[in-house]
């Protein structure tokens, strides 16, 4: 048949042989050999048999007979290998590399093929080492190559892989340079590019100037926005999308939720949500896992877990462990293990993160034995333990008061422990006035060039239980020499729609002057219920009345007193909420309960470590924090 077939298309010669791959049952393979016309019906076929390689084996044999039938020649074909090789999961760089040190001339697509392979490779630097050397090469008179919009595309997915924000900034000069402008889908990657660097400013500016913008431009902006610190800049975008009647696709809700769940910003998310269900996009699962982080997040995990348990499309991996963590980190360990569980019923194996979410779970609830069970099965699951798994161990075991078996676990590490791990270390001794062991990590903290106040703070907190007033003043004053560097507490809040932020004594707000006499009101308050400043945490040289003034003004402090004042006059059932960059303090944490029992408020404040829900005086971390 294939002879028939081949002489219905002969013309005045046969002018080359190629070959077909015949796949049988076992996966290998027939070669079979015929002759073809000069009609261009023989790139076809081995245009089709490019694609039909599966395996690297497949393409040796391929490259051995492209080899000896002289189709390296043809410039189509060449490119289409060297795109195979370079690009798809089961080739091999290097040899595509190898196929075009061969080539005496390279044309455009060649060179595109190299550096498209390395921008999607674990070394994408190298892609734009290979762009300059196509650069020099164009720049001969007697190259055949010339820079399109194709292989600055593939250059700038380089750097946005790479966060190389000095060779971005290069390409956007060739691009004007080149007059390449005018192309939207170039303008996107460039905005891409510029956005993963953490260049706003250039990726905002880019934007602005785009002639034409389509989807994929709004949503690299608002993604980058997102990500960058921006969150609130990146809804004001996604508003504006919406009000300039553009669809927004599921890049653009995934990335406007974690806008939202940055900023717990439940009023926004809830309306996007909206948007998520009237679009049809809810059993996405990429949009589904950013929902049930949004409300996760923004302290809602029973609304997580309705979009979890309504989620009736293949949950990933990611969906599952976004719902373990966010039961964990709410303190509802229970439930939180209760899925983990479940993953292995469903055929589902565990990754890092899913160890990660069940051992945070075990900390925050104390179950110190299912947790290092957790903790010593991960390698027979074929997942070794990172940094974070160690932190979570080592904080487990030392708020359990077990501060040498965190101290041992530290130890015996493989890997050199970061600070976070020591840092936990100290933590717990404070918590049970372990002083030799507070000293221990500590002088490794010091060893390791860290320069946290919060440290500092906890180890003089731990002299001054002992009555070690020496040490409390040698401490302070290591902290002055070492010019300590105090990270500046910073809350939010969200009221009627709009995000209100608040640092440390913050004057800024238009209504600070209310929010200040709403403080003294809370003051005079939870001091008849009794509740006595904890002056220690101060560790400047001030009277006890200066101390209780500096805790009083704290950011979470300030955001809680504006909530209260937004939800007078209306039902009990609505919270305030509100999300602390840092650790909430020990003082806050005692005045919170007081708070939600006087004034009969639930208060849900979200920290960097955990969420803590305070109502009728106590708070749901049980005081395990």
């Amino acid at each position: 048949m294939i002879r028939v077939y081949s002489r219905f298309y002969v013309d005045s010669y046969w002018v080359q042989t190629f070959v077909l791959f015949s796949f049988n049952k076992l996966g290998n393979y027939n070669l079979i050999r015929f002759g073809e016309a000069s009609n261009g019906m023989a790139r076809v076929y081995m245009e089709t048999l490019i694609q039909r390689c599966v395996t690297f084996s497949h393409i040796k044999q391929l490259h051995s007979h492209f080899l000896t039938a002289g189709h390296l020649q043809s410039s189509f074909l060449r490119s289409r290998l060297l795109d195979r090789c370079a690009v798809s999961p089961f080739g091999d760089l290097s040899l595509a590399v190898q196929i075009f040190r061969r080539i005496p001339k390279p044309l455009t697509n060649d060179w595109n093929a190299i550096i498209r392979g390395y921008a999607a490779s674990s070394q994408p630097s190298l892609a734009f080492s290979w762009y300059r050397s196509m650069l020099s090469q164009a720049s001969s008179s007697s190259s055949l190559c010339r820079v399109d919009a194709l292989t600055c595309s593939f250059a700038l997915k380089a750097c946005a892989r790479a966060l190389c924000s000095s060779a971005t900034r290069q390409l956007h000069a060739q691009i004007n340079r080149r007059g390449l402008f005018a192309d939207a889908l170039l303008c996107t990657t460039l905005l891409d590019a510029y956005s993963k660097n953490g260049d706003l400013i250039s990726a905002h500016k880019l934007f602005d100037e785009m002639p034409v913008r389509d989807v994929a431009s709004w949503n690299a902006l608002i993604a980058g926005l997102a990500s960058g610190n921006r969150a609130h800049e990146a809804l004001e975008l996604y508003k504006r999308m919406e009000l300039e009647g553009l669809r927004r696709n599921e890049v653009t809700v995934v990335a406007a939720l974690g806008a939202c769940s940055h900023l717990g910003a439940i009023e926004e998310g809830e309306k996007i949500h909206g948007y998520v269900k009237d679009a049809n996009l809810d059993q996405n699962v990429f949009v589904s896992n950013a929902t049930i982080d949004m409300y996760t997040k923004c302290g809602f995990v029973d609304k997580a877990f309705q979009v979890f348990d309504q989620f009736t499309s293949k949950k990933s991996i990611v969906t599952w462990n976004t719902m373990i963590m966010g039961f964990a980190v709410h303190g509802e360990a229970h439930k939180a293990l209760e899925i983990f569980k479940k993953l292995e019923l469903n055929r589902i194996k565990p990754d890092d993160v899913s160890f990660l979410a069940a051992l945070t779970a075990c900390r925050h609830a104390g179950l110190v034995e299912y947790g290092t069970s957790i903790f010593n099965s991960m390698p027979c699951n074929g997942v070794e333990p990172n940094m974070k798994h160690y932190g979570c161990v080592v904080d487990l075991l030392g708020r359990a008061g077990k501060l040498r078996e965190a101290h041992d676990i530290i130890c015996s590490m493989s890997m050199v422990p970061d600070p976070i791990l020591w840092q936990s270390l100290l933590g717990a001794s404070e918590i049970h006035k372990d002083v030799e062991m507070a000293e221990i990590a500590s002088k490794k903290l010091i060893e390791l060039g860290v320069n946290n106040d919060g440290d500092f703070v906890l180890l003089s907190n731990i002299y001054a239980a002992q009555g070690r007033w020496k040490d409390v003043g040698r401490v302070r004053d290591d902290m002055e020499t070492k010019q300590v560097k105090k990270i500046p507490g910073l809350s939010y809040i969200e009221a009627e729609g709009t995000i209100h932020k608040f640092y440390n004594s913050d004057k800024n707000h238009q209504q600070w002057r209310k929010i200040y006499e709403k403080i003294d009101e809370i003051r005079f308050k939870i001091r008849e219920d009794g509740y006595v400043a904890q002056t220690g945490l101060v560790l400047h040289d001030i009277g006890e009345e200066e101390k209780e003034n500096a805790l009083c003004y704290h950011s979470e402090k300030l955001a809680v007193a504006y909530g209260l004042m937004m939800v007078e006059g209306g039902g009990e059932e609505t919270p305030v909420r509100v999300i602390k960059n840092l650790r909430i303090c020990g003082d806050c944490h005692v005045v919170f309960k007081h708070i939600s029992k006087i004034y009969k408020r639930e208060i849900i404040v979200r920290d960097r470590v955990r969420f803590h829900r305070f109502k009728d005086g106590y708070c749901s971390c049980k005081d395990y924090w």
